[in-house]
């Protein structure tokens, strides 16, 4: 018999397996919120709701928790677009979860509330208890601000922005702006650093960041940054950087140029200074991501997946000197077979095992008008990819904008539904690869899942 997992009155069935309660206190508004035992793990369930186009994700966020065992059993009916918790946000949230899935991150992404921070106690189903006070980092970084929650033992959250200036020689000849001289963009990142357990700055940076002499001459500059992330060491915070061009002759936006090689920012931590730039002559293209966070540290090092490369993504190693290890090639196209794969989120489990959700050249179209994606299961220290055939296929499977993996004990818990239909979760053990259908997910018209947290 199907069970629909839909109330916290559901939870009783967890004082059968050891679930604790946690006594109220002045963090949780007073309000007593069941939290799983060490042995169990809250699966936060994520979708986006339709906007004005189906699978655009603009209508809002939902939210809505179950337990790992849940999670796994395909009797248990998930109705988050119904039976969810509404993230704080004019468009889609942006989601962090803690380590131990009991409290969730998210800062408001544009519109009225846009820029503010605030935390949640994940109570079961579609309680979630706001926990702390408030933050808004709207004068560091604005209301639509790039934001990651640093592997730092959920500590410390950092967001980003970057602003452009084309720089013109206009004293040649004033009366005649055709004599005008382009010099340069000057790219300013603004870089803030902020308490997640008490909702306060620690920092905050304005910062000019120049590329070679060269480059700049040939128009090219950073147009957007994203996805900071911390060192093993913790005296790092590498940003991940886009570049785009200008025809230096014009000043203009320019198309069909030279991609780059693949560059990060590297600053002192958590002073935010001293800033670097490394570039990568093994990856080209962009190391920002979109949705999901991009780069991960593991086993000393950080690995780094980039977008738009000529050669199709490849995950990236920066080591422990803070430098790109060159000697590492991992090839996404090489490992599974295909063109012009496009890494659009990824997560790498503790055992150097990863889950990546991809498109590539020849991804099917569906009537939502989205590009089709496919999960597959990676090996960083093989550097192997394999498909993920137990996760079925559909032209309507939009993995745009996923942004979040559950991992528990190197299990990925993944959301798999094509935009407006339903699906389920599935589970991937990142040891053995075996994939397990899980809960059902019932969706909404032009809505989809956009992950787990």
């Amino acid at each position: 018999m199907k069970r629909n997992f839909l109330t916290l009155k559901t939870l009783a069935l967890f004082t059968t397996i050891g679930l604790m309660t946690a006594c109220s206190s002045d963090d949780d508004n007073g309000v007593d919120i069941e939290i799983p035992e060490q042995s169990e793990r809250w699966i936060t369930v994520t979708g986006a709701r339709m906007g004005t186009d189906p699978g655009d994700g603009n209508g809002g966020t939902l939210i809505y928790a179950i337990s790992n065992d849940d999670a796994k059993d395909p009797e248990i009916v998930v109705d988050v677009f119904n039976n969810g918790f509404v993230a704080p946000s004019n468009r889609t949230a942006r989601l962090q979860a803690s380590e131990d899935g009991n409290t969730i991150f998210n800062i408001s992404y544009a519109g009225d509330t846009g820029g503010n921070y605030t935390k949640y106690t994940v109570g079961g189903g579609q309680n979630f208890i706001q926990t702390g006070s408030e933050l808004s980092i709207v004068p560091y970084v604005g209301t639509a601000p790039r934001w990651i929650k640093l592997f730092d033992g959920d500590q410390t959250g950092s967001a980003v922005y970057v602003s452009t200036e084309h720089q013109i020689d206009d004293n040649d000849t004033p009366e005649d702006v055709t004599d005008d001289t382009y010099i340069r963009t000057e790219a300013t990142i603004g870089v803030v650093s902020f308490d997640l357990v008490n909702s306060s700055v620690n920092n905050f940076k304005e910062l000019s960041i120049p590329l070679s002499a060269e480059e700049e001459a040939a128009g090219y500059y950073f147009s957007r940054i994203d996805m900071p992330t911390l060192n093993a060491a913790g005296d790092k915070l590498y940003i991940s950087g886009r570049l785009s061009k200008v025809d230096p002759t014009t000043a203009l936006s320019d198309s069909g140029y030279d991609i780059l090689g693949s560059k990060t920012i590297v600053l002192d931590y958590p002073t935010l200074s001293n800033p670097k730039v490394i570039t990568s002559t093994v990856g080209y293209g962009n190391t920002n991501g979109y949705r999901s966070i991009n780069s991960f540290e593991y086993n000393g090092s950080v690995y780094q997946a980039n977008q738009g490369d000529p050669n199709g993504s490849h995950i990236l190693k920066i080591g422990s000197n803070n430098e790109y290890d060159n000697s590492y090639v991992f090839s996404l196209d090489d490992a599974l077979g295909v063109e012009d794969a496009y890494i659009v989120a990824w997560r790498p489990a503790s055992n150097g095992k990863a889950v990546v959700a991809y498109e590539h050249a020849g991804s099917a179209t569906g009537p939502a008008n989205k590009t089709q994606g496919f999960f597959a299961l990676v090996d960083l220290n093989a550097k192997t990819a394999t498909k993920l055939d137990a996760i079925p296929s559909s032209e309507d499977l939009y993995l745009y904008q996923y942004q979040g993996f559950a991992i528990y004990e190197n299990e990925v818990y993944l959301t798999v539904a094509p935009i407006g239909q339903d699906g389920n979760i599935y589970v991937v053990d990142t040891e053995t690869g075996n994939v397990t259908k899980g809960a059902q997910l019932k969706n909404a018209t032009g809505s989809h899942f956009i992950g787990t947290f």
